[in-house]
């Protein structure tokens, strides 16, 4: 019996050892594609800003990212997704940079906190693709997982915005105004104009250097 037994004890540790093998390196593969997905998210920031959501192909994005058009699918199924992705990236490093301004606000009021956070954003969109990936997400936002993401985003920055500052909601409010009205500033080359009308919508307002 002892003889029968021992070629089944072998098979067991054999499949024992493919298993564990096989969950390994699907583990592996998983930990990759996971540590990929933000890498190609900036990515994705960067061609969509270009181009826009319907100027712009997963293989413009795989090539930013240096990687193939199939590994982006594999990571990514469809380009709404990819475009989604894009965005909430962004909206994490608008929230991670209005945090920083709010720790290094030298007034710790809530108007100074709000006036901190501002001068933040202004400096984080100097990186123009951020800005533009915002304009081009407002223009397909007719589109309904981009409209979702799009929306969802404003709520998490003004959800923030009230708690880090404590600030009324009427003051929150123009925060968020100001914040678009600098889009449309610095998109339609309005900072640089001499003139009457385009000083009255650049008063006040701090333009990303860049």
């Amino acid at each position: 019996m002892s003889a029968a037994i021992t070629p089944l004890n072998g098979l067991t540790a054999s499949v024992s050892e493919c298993t564990f093998t096989y969950m390994t390196q699907r583990a592996n593969t998983l930990s990759t594609a996971d540590a990929r997905r933000p890498v190609v998210a900036a990515a994705a920031v960067r061609a969509f800003a270009r181009g826009g959501y319907h100027g712009t192909t997963i293989a413009a994005v795989g090539a930013e990212a240096g990687i193939s058009t199939a590994y982006v699918f594999k990571l990514f199924p469809g380009k709404e997704q990819l475009f989604v992705a894009a965005l909430d990236y962004c909206f994490e490093q608008i929230e991670a940079a209005l945090e920083a301004g709010a720790q290094a606000a030298q007034d710790v009021s809530a108007a100074g906190i709000l006036d901190a956070m501002g001068d933040a954003y202004a400096e984080l969109i100097s990186d123009r693709a951020l800005l533009l990936l915002q304009v081009h997400a407002q223009s397909v936002a007719d589109v309904p997982e981009i409209g979702a993401a799009l929306r969802r985003g404003l709520e998490r920055i003004t959800r923030f915005a009230q708690a880090r500052s404590g600030a009324a909601d009427a003051d929150v409010q123009r925060f968020i105004a100001f914040g678009q009205l600098c889009h449309l500033i610095v998109t339609a080359g309005i900072a640089d104009l001499d003139d009457g009308w385009a000083g009255v919508l650049n008063a006040g307002i701090r333009h990303p250097r860049g």
